[in-house]
């Protein structure tokens, strides 16, 4: 007499749950945390920067740029908050 366990173990389902749960597993080691990598810091000069590339290389540093803030206004809070390189 087939027991519970039996007839799940010949259900079509139970397949298909098992399936389903190994490319799961697979697509999270392949991709990982991030499928979609963010962005890089912007180099160069800040003011050649774009207003974008400013409030994301202050928003990397947790400075929590505005939406209503001008590009002057994050310009000058890039400019504070970069690092001098010593010689």
């Amino acid at each position: 007499m087939p027991t519970a366990l039996d007839n799940a173990m010949k259900s079509k389902n139970m397949v298909w749950a098992f399936g389903l749960v190994v490319i799961a597993a697979t697509a999270k080691v392949i991709w990982g945390t991030e499928m979609f990598p963010p962005e890089k810091d912007p180099t160069g000069d800040p003011n050649a920067w774009s207003r974008e590339e400013m409030r994301r290389w202050l928003a990397a540093r947790n400075l929590f740029p505005q939406d209503s803030d001008t590009r002057e206004e994050l310009l000058d809070r890039v400019l504070a908050n970069m690092r001098n390189t010593r010689s």
